[in-house]
């Protein structure tokens, strides 16, 4: 998918406005590098408070004073993203570190360039009404799970620290019915929610939830969104991925000084969502987005070990295989 790259003059006006705040947050800015660049995202799921910097920077025109026409995309399926971008039907696209290995294992063309969320959303989660009160106590219970591979290898190292095994515990895969799952009593646990999603729901809802991060449950920590693009697109046009980055940070900044415009930002993209429940997902979610969107390669380099060891992947990529953060806000381009 050739592109023209956008002008020198253009790249040095619009990284300037972004790095010095050319407009100031809450406010439509005009775009500085004249004509925009056609640019796509395709998000990992519908839009939910993990996208609030995203269309914060959106509605506020960061991505117009960058330089950049930014489509958003939703996925029929979380996993396509990541195909979607090694078949150059999209310039970037929103996916999951987990993912990102799984996809070199299978030797596409992709790499992470920055971090949404840069430490586990999901979270195993039951009720104190369960009266499970541990990892132990899980025995001879009911997990809903979404059936992900890579989260049934979640819950053999959650399990082994109570000395159980998968054997010990009844785990059914409900597909996107985690909360009816739990909530109407068909299981006594889930592994897949989000503390921010899932986990927020149900205090809304009184279900009084004990919400645990899998990295506190023995599971290598890892960033749980990431922004990934193919190796080549960025080879052939790099600029449009660090002004696209460059953009969000501001997104992301006006979003968590002003939480009630990215709330209405979220409930103009995605009508569908309920208000009430919005509003308390992004005060929940605003403090998990990473600032720095940077990635750390020691982390990477322990996760994937991890994945490695319980047969998800079957080499061991390097993290700058896996990642670069030469595209962040403050990097100088090479």
């Amino acid at each position: 998918m050739k592109r023209s790259r956008i002008p020198a003059l253009a790249i040095a006006a619009a990284l300037f406005a972004l790095a010095t705040g050319l407009a100031a947050c809450g406010e439509k800015s005009e775009d500085v590098s004249g004509e925009a660049q056609p640019f796509s995202l395709t998000l990992d799921f519908s839009p939910k408070p993990d996208h609030a910097g995203i269309y914060m920077a959106q509605k506020l025109g960061y991505f117009r004073q960058a330089g950049l026409d930014v489509s958003i995309h939703t996925p029929s399926d979380p996993a396509a993203p990541i195909k979607l971008l090694a078949a150059n039907r999209t310039d970037l696209a929103i996916s999951y570190e987990p993912e990102v290995a799984l996809a070199a294992d299978k030797g596409l063309d992709t790499v992470a360039v920055g971090a949404l969320v840069d430490h586990p959303l999901t979270s195993m989660i039951w009720l104190k009404k369960s009266g499970i009160g541990g990892i132990g106590g899980l025995r001879g219970k009911t997990i809903a799970t979404a059936g992900i591979p890579y989260q049934d290898a979640f819950l053999k190292t959650i399990l082994a620290r109570a000395n159980l095994s998968p054997a010990d515990v009844k785990a059914v895969n409900v597909g996107f019915g985690l909360l009816p799952a739990i909530a109407g009593g068909s299981a006594q646990a889930m592994l897949g929610g989000f503390r921010n999603v899932e986990g927020v729901d149900l205090r809304l809802r009184g279900s009084d939830p004990v919400v645990t991060p899998v990295d506190e449950l023995g599971v290598p920590t890892y960033d749980e969104l990431v922004l990934v693009a193919q190796k080549g697109r960025l080879e052939e046009d790099p600029d449009a991925v660090r002004l696209f980055i460059a953009a969000l940070a501001r997104g992301t900044a006006a979003a968590v000084e002003r939480p009630n415009a990215a709330v209405a930002a979220l409930l103009e993209a995605n009508p569908d969502l309920d208000p009430k429940l919005t509003r308390a997902e992004v005060k929940a979610t605003l403090p998990l987005l990473s600032r720095s969107a940077a990635m750390v390669p020691a982390e990477w380099a322990r996760f994937v070990a991890w994945m490695r060891d319980n047969d998800l992947i079957s080499s061991l990529p390097s993290p700058a295989e896996l990642l670069s953060n030469a595209y962040l806000p403050g990097r100088i381009p090479e």
